[in-house]
């Protein structure tokens, strides 16, 4: 695939960034992509490597070498077919994905991997830019229906590709727009939200319906939903009016950290503090702000949900950022001969790291200190990892200043009225319990399937489009006795 020598020709080549000192002035995406010839050279270092251990590192099996090859060969429009073959939305993943592909590429073995993402992320906004990606409504409609709750990317891909299989689907969102976490939870500086309204746009054509504003059962109390949902449309209902009910909601549950303090005011969940941005970008309202401006910040969490508070808190103007991890500092570069094909741990910096942070390892949370109901500090330990659990190390307590404390430690589980109101069992960790077994996604409700993050837990968001296009198949057989759709 690709040029037989070009591994052994071309480097690697990142997408670029612009400046530190002109995008945090802002929420635009700032990623430059690859051009038309650096896109080529980077298929051309696609091996033709016999066993392409890529496609498996992708969770939707993109058929990887064959769009290299493509794009080296200049044939850009087969490029994107091939490509939207195995993921209705490369758009997203082509700038959210952590790439695992990349980690599995032979040539990572013993050199850097093909630049997989960035060569990916080409070629949808090629082909949007040419105009190659139309709505492609179906021929025959069967006449059934299906009813999608939640309009992430799970229930996104789960719609999509129904209605192309010809049934009557509508998508029922609570939130007032479509999108889900991609929407509100990932800030417009990774991901601009135009990507999903292009999108939504296309799939309406197709002949989805989308209804907003619209919660499906009762919502836990103390829900700020109900702030901008209007309607309301019971389990019962949907069971009656439709042939089948995907429940695609995700897992919204914030993981707490219930230490001495945590009822002080300024201390917040990531997904209190991310959407509200989001929301402004959007041109809307929003009443009483959770703003960094001028604030010392400790962002709890070393994942990407840390790192997206790390940035916005940036853009605010925070005066400084401190992110915590509660494990170790991991290696700079991984043991290859022990990682490859998987996911290695190693040391990672995001660009919202570049722009300026803290980062420290190791470090418990021991207590949130305050002034007149405010926090004003964080009371801290070290902590080693030894017999499978965390040990204080002795004499190691401190004290460190904070206006703002944002929670980022990760999501538990879906909302527990959902499931309950459709009766749906749940596995130990509070999931929608369903098997991706032949026949799988099916719940132990008659017609209702479950997939996305509402089904296995806290994900990417390249696993919910494989879930959401998976459980649509096994719509389709249930209400056809066959299928052609793609697991």
């Amino acid at each position: 695939m690709g040029k037989v020598t070009g591994f052994l020709e071309f480097e690697r080549l990142e997408e670029g960034y612009e400046p530190v000192e002109k995008r945090v002035k802002n929420y635009k995406e700032f990623v430059i992509g690859l051009s038309t010839e650096q896109a080529k050279i980077q298929g051309a270092r696609c091996m033709d490597c016999g066993t392409p251990f890529c496609n498996n590192g992708c969770p939707v099996n993109n058929i990887i070498p064959d769009f290299n090859d493509l794009v080296y060969r200049n044939d850009w429009k087969n490029a994107i077919e091939v490509l939207h073959s195995t993921n209705n939305f490369p758009d997203f993943t082509g700038r959210v994905c952590p790439a695992p592909c990349e980690a599995a590429c032979v040539l990572n073995i013993n050199n850097d991997p093909v630049g997989i993402k960035s060569i990916e992320h080409a070629i949808v906004d090629r082909a949007w830019q040419e105009g190659w990606i139309k709505p492609q409504p179906a021929a025959v409609k069967t006449g059934k229906k299906v009813a999608v709750v939640g309009s992430g990317p799970a229930g996104m891909a789960a719609a999509q590709q129904l209605a192309r299989a010809g049934h009557a689907v509508t998508v029922f969102e609570k939130n007032d727009t479509i999108g889900g976490l991609l929407r509100f939870g990932i800030p417009d500086f990774k991901f601009d939200k135009s990507h999903i309204d292009k999108r939504v746009k296309q799939m309406e054509a197709e002949g989805v319906v989308f209804k907003t504003n619209t919660i499906v059962g009762d919502l836990p109390k103390g829900s700020k939903v109900t702030n901008w949902a209007k309607d309301t449309v019971t389990p019962e209902q949907l069971n009656k009016e439709f042939d089948a009910v995907i429940l695609a909601g995700g897992a919204e549950q914030s993981r707490d950290l219930p230490v001495p303090g945590r009822d002080l005011a300024g201390i917040h969940f990531a997904m209190e503090f991310l959407p509200q941005q989001n929301r402004i970008n959007a041109g809307g309202k929003v009443k009483d702000q959770i703003m960094a401006t001028g604030k010392n910040v400790i962002v709890i969490g070393g994942g990407d949900t840390g790192s997206d508070c790390v940035g916005t808190s940036n853009r605010h103007g925070a005066k400084s950022v401190i992110q915590f991890e509660l494990m170790p500092q991991p290696p700079e570069q991984e043991n290859k001969e022990l990682t490859w094909p998987y996911w290695p741990i190693k040391m990672r910096t995001s660009s919202s790291h570049e722009e300026g942070c803290e980062r420290e390892f190791a470090i418990a949370t021991k207590e949130f200190i305050g002034e007149n109901g405010k926090v004003t500090a964080v009371k801290t330990v070290r902590v080693e990892f030894k017999d499978g659990k965390f040990i204080e190390v002795a004499g190691s307590e401190q004290v460190l200043k904070a206006d703002l404390v944002l929670l980022a430690m990760g999501f538990t589980n879906p909302v527990e009225t959902l499931l309950s109101g459709f009766g749906v069992d749940k596995d130990a960790r509070g999931n929608a319990k369903a098997s991706t077994d032949i026949g799988g996604y099916r719940t132990n409700v008659g017609k209702v399937f479950a997939a996305g993050d509402v089904r296995r837990g806290q994900s990417l968001v390249v696993w919910a489009i494989r879930e959401g296009r998976q459980a649509a198949r096994e719509v389709d057989g249930f209400l056809m006795g066959s299928t052609t759709l793609p697991r």
